[in-house]
């Protein structure tokens, strides 16, 4: 499966964050409706990647990093992956958040929150490509372990 999922992946967080921004100019010009929907379809498409990201893990595991990469590579790409997964945490919370006040029509906290969490979505999807870049492009990757069977062995 090699670099299949992850790519599927990347290109799942670029499409979100693509209708997020699509999302967000439709609101600034008075769209609600195609903001809604772009907004939700940008939703969609972060679920699935969460989703096959959660299932690669457990069932296919994560790529660690090359031990060919030199030492000042590794360290900045941990640290960028440690500020990309804080990032990333955030802004999904955020968007539940966000989300969850738009249905509930709460317009006025929808607004605050959700400029927030559009730009904090449109900081960390570039931030997963380049972890993406990095992590199979520049310095491929070596073994994986699947979560399920650290667990159960």
């Amino acid at each position: 499966m090699g670099t299949v999922l992850p790519t599927i992946c990347t290109l799942l967080i670029a499409i979100s964050a693509t209708f997020v921004g699509f999302g967000w100019h439709a609101i600034v010009k008075g769209r609600r409706e195609r903001h809604q929907k772009l907004m939700l379809w940008g939703a969609v498409t972060a679920l699935l990647f969460f989703l096959l990201y959660v299932g690669r893990t457990v069932f296919v595991g994560n790529t660690s990093f090359s031990e060919e990469a030199p030492v000042w590579v590794r360290d900045a790409y941990f640290v960028f992956l440690l500020f990309h997964i804080v990032l990333a945490t955030v802004a999904g919370a955020f968007g539940l958040v966000t989300l969850y006040q738009a249905y509930k029509k709460d317009f006025a906290r929808h607004r605050r929150v959700g400029r927030l969490t559009a730009v904090l979505w449109l900081c960390t999807a570039p931030t997963g490509i380049m972890v993406y870049v990095l992590l199979y492009l520049l310095y491929p990757g070596g073994a994986t372990k699947p979560v399920i069977d650290a667990i159960f062995g």
